[in-house]
């Protein structure tokens, strides 16, 4: 009898790429627009699931008669809770026809807790969501000024509360390394959130990229972030207090109780397979022929529109991966996780290790073994960057000094993962 392959997990990542001002660190893919027709965006967003379901079913073995099944779903941006609960439910009711669901199945939306937002979370719930990221950042009102988010603290503990009371799950994102902000003051932060009995939290530490506010105003020579020490400092103390209220640090920049861990997000970090849509996201998933399909969408909202009207898809960019490519991937986003990657795994690629330098960071307590997998120490955390740039023996990694949240904007970006991680 020909025994089938076992089916990979799959998630769903959907991009809503509207918000309702644009903050001055962020270069996520997002806009800020005054009308927006949520009808036609709807008729979009449901025609390229169709068609991008359609190219992986014709290039991937499954090990079932009828229909994949989907690990995940996430609503990302730009700020997903500006969209109408009803085009959420449209979305989540439309892969639900496509796609057979897990029994455990994790329907992530991003939110900011505004009050207007507030109000629709509600809304959320019965459209299908089940678990809400909330952007937090800050509890300190000039932090948040600092940030340029439009929210204070009571509002955001306003939200907090309202998001317990109707989501199974609940996260937040807060933000660190900021240059007048103290350890004190940040450990003050997340005392507070620990207070509310979180299950999940993301840690990020302040990043300035190219083509923000932040960025031209570091040009013109102000001090946007703490340095790197510091910065370090803040990343111990941060492992040190998660710890301290149970949350373990399953990823560099991600904090949970065992079992509330975001699983969509370990697909990205797992180099698994996952589909996506809406502007500026990217898909990648395996290939019956052992090669890996990865495709990014139209960042423009009007050009993605456009394209889809025509083609029935936004899809800009479109590769097949080499071995190699999809072996530093393996390797640069599972050295993230407090679970390493799997040597085996990395063997099955056509990447080669440098022995010498794995051997002599594991001597420094940088890296270490077990069970198979090779995983990067607290202290190794902090250099990933350097790690990766002397283990893969390449100039493709270009910056090496100390740098504690190497790539994370990949995944809070919905990016595809590339070999450039620098932050």
């Amino acid at each position: 009898m020909l025994k089938l392959a076992k089916q990979p997990r799959l998630g769903l990542y959907v991009h809503w790429p509207f918000c309702r001002a644009k903050c001055p660190y962020c270069d996520f893919n997002s806009h800020v627009s005054k009308e927006i027709d949520n009808a036609a965006w709807q008729s979009a967003y449901l025609k390229e699931l169709d068609w991008i379901l359609d190219q992986y079913q014709a290039q991937t073995p499954l090990d079932l008669t009828g229909r994949p099944k989907l690990q995940s779903i996430f609503f990302g941006g730009g700020t997903p809770s500006l969209m109408p609960p009803d085009l959420i439910g449209a979305i989540c009711d439309r892969a639900e026809h496509l796609f057979d669901f897990s029994d455990t199945i994790e329907i992530t939306a991003e939110a900011n807790p505004t009050s207007v937002e507030t109000d629709k979370l509600a809304g959320f719930w019965a459209a299908g969501i089940n678990r809400l990221s909330l952007g937090i950042q800050s509890l300190n009102k000039d932090h948040l000024s600092f940030l340029g988010r439009e929210h204070s603290a009571d509002e955001a503990l306003h939200a907090l509360q309202i998001a317990k009371r109707l989501f199974p799950k609940v996260s937040a994102d807060m933000i660190y390394g900021m240059p007048d902000q103290t350890i004190t003051s940040w450990m003050s932060d997340l005392h507070r959130l620990q207070s509310e009995g979180l299950a999940h939290l993301s840690a990020y530490q302040l990043t300035i990229e190219p083509g923000t506010v932040f960025y031209t105003r570091a040009r013109n020579g102000e001090t946007m972030r703490v340095n790197a020490d510091h910065m370090a400092d803040f990343y111990s103390a941060t492992e040190q207090a998660m710890a301290d209220a149970g949350l373990n640090g399953y990823e560099i920049s991600n904090y949970a109780k065992a079992g509330s861990e975001c699983q969509h997000n370990l697909l990205y970090w797992r180099a698994e397979d996952w589909l996506a849509i809406g502007p500026g996201a990217h898909a990648r998933f395996n290939l019956q022929s052992g090669g890996r399909w990865q495709g990014a969408t139209r960042r423009s909202p009007g050009g993605w529109l456009d394209q889809v009207g025509s083609q029935n898809h936004g899809f800009e960019t479109i590769e097949i991966e080499t071995l190699q490519s999809h072996g530093e991937e393996i390797l640069m986003m599972g050295l993230r996780l407090a679970e390493g990657v799997s040597l085996s795994r990395l063997s099955k690629s056509s990447i080669r290790l440098d022995e010498a330098w794995v051997d002599r960071f594991i001597s420094e307590d940088w890296l270490t073994q077990k069970g198979g997998s090779l995983i990067a120490t607290l202290e190794g955390r902090q250099r990933l960057d350097y790690i990766l740039g002397q283990i893969l023996d390449t100039d493709q990694i270009i910056d090496t000094g100390q740098i504690i949240d190497t790539g994370q904007n990949l995944v809070r970006q919905q990016q595809a993962p590339k070999i450039q991680t620098s932050d």
